[in-house]
């Protein structure tokens, strides 16, 4: 069984596969593994027009929140999963082949993806979304954040762009609950009580 598990970042894809693979036993993959394994593959051109997200890449969130809108972020992002949708359905396919289970997380992870994934290896695909649509909470929890390195901690300096980081993550949760829905896949809220969510998420994959 391939398990798969997308949304936008700072949702908890990476925390779910971690548990998920502890509970199951199981390895489990980042989709930006995947993604930097064929980047050396492409043209210098291709790099710049295939992976937008890099070309947003400021010295700061605070540089990059007041240069890009985050229509403008958002649309990076799912320019770039599309990029990375072969190199993740050639990985399933060859763990699939192998008979292996392997957990694959990351934003690249669509549901439109998941659909065609599906349909091509019937009984063999299960997948959730998770999702943050509370800007306020959000930003109320990231000022609590435990997380070694945390990306918006670490390069954020103005408090007003934790609401921007806020509202761009808001947005790119309506997108992927808007394309669960359009491709019957299951996306839940992480706004509240997140270990308990956690449980559910992997009782929803373990489910038979």
């Amino acid at each position: 069984m391939i398990y798969l598990i997308g949304g936008p970042p700072k949702c908890g894809k990476t925390t779910l596969a971690k548990t998920l693979s502890k509970t199951l036993g199981m390895p489990w993959v980042s989709t930006d593994t995947l993604q930097n394994v064929i980047k050396p593959y492409m043209g210098q051109n291709d790099l710049t027009t295939k992976f937008p997200v890099g070309g947003q890449r400021c010295g700061s969130n605070d540089e990059k929140y007041g240069k890009y809108s985050a229509h403008e972020i958002i649309n990076a992002y799912t320019e770039q999963a599309k990029t990375v949708y072969r190199a993740i359905e050639m990985f399933a396919e060859c763990e699939i082949a192998d008979g292996n289970d392997f957990i694959i997380e990351g934003y690249h992870v669509e549901p439109e993806l998941v659909a065609g994934l599906s349909k091509k290896f019937e009984g063999k695909i299960k997948s959730i979304f998770l999702i943050k649509l509370d800007q306020e909470l959000f930003v109320q929890n990231i000022r609590k954040s435990t997380t070694p390195n945390d990306w918006i901690i670490a390069r954020t300096k103005n408090e007003d762009t934790y609401g921007k980081i806020a509202a761009m993550i808001s947005e790119y949760s309506k997108y992927f609950e808007k394309e669960s829905e359009k491709y019957s896949c299951q996306a839940i809220n992480m706004d509240v009580n997140f270990s308990g969510k956690l449980v559910e998420a992997i009782d929803l994959l373990c489910k038979v």
